[in-house]
């Protein structure tokens, strides 16, 4: 009995994405379902719009030669402000995650009207730092986050948290400043450019 072509077709994507999504280099579903809203991070040589894995050529202009990423968010509205987290979850390693949350940038008071052009405008609270997983540890997740700030309630950081960006209780910081749910977010993952 033959066999209707375009089930063999469908056979042949279904398979190919499975071993897609096996391999280091690509997200799994979980991973790739954090991203929503809209939220793009647009460094020199990329643009994260969507959740991804960062390609081996560029891990090491991520790492050693980029500095603040453009951030842009179509969605802002132009009269409020913004609160935008960057973390990495997975600190030393995903493995076992003992420093996570790692805050590597915290930006409050971020004008709506700037988001919309692509730029940040606000008050830094954590200067932002590259990302630079450890060599052995594999791939981390770093995500980003934008929460609407509540115009009456300033945003700031305990002197705790002032003293390391380690260990963060990101939870904890959201639940002080009622931002409620992240208005959008998107992720990439990297790892060590000598790896």
């Amino acid at each position: 009995m033959a066999v209707p072509v375009p089930f063999l077709v469908l056979c042949a994507w279904f398979l190919g994405l499975y071993r897609m999504e096996a391999t280091p280099d690509a997200l799994s579903p979980k991973d790739a379902s954090f991203c929503h809203g809209g939220l793009e991070v647009v460094y020199p040589d990329l643009e994260v719009d969507e959740c991804l894995v960062i390609p081996k050529d560029l891990r090491e202009k991520m790492s050693t030669v980029w500095t603040v990423p453009n951030i842009h968010f179509p969605g802002a509205k132009k009269n409020k402000m913004y609160v935008l987290v960057m973390v990495d979850r997975d600190a030393p390693s995903r493995a076992k995650p003992t420093a996570a949350y790692w805050r590597h940038w915290l930006v409050v008071d971020v004008q709506g009207n700037a988001l919309k052009e692509g730029k940040i405008r606000g008050t830094t609270l954590t200067n932002y730092q590259r990302p630079t997983p450890p060599r052995t540890s594999g791939f981390h997740r770093y995500q980003f986050m934008l929460f609407e700030q509540h115009p009456d309630a300033p945003v700031s950081l305990t002197k705790q948290e002032k003293s390391s960006s380690a260990k963060w209780d990101l939870w904890a910081f959201i639940t002080r400043f009622d931002l409620g749910e992240p208005v959008a977010t998107v992720q990439f993952l990297t790892q060590n450019y000598k790896a």
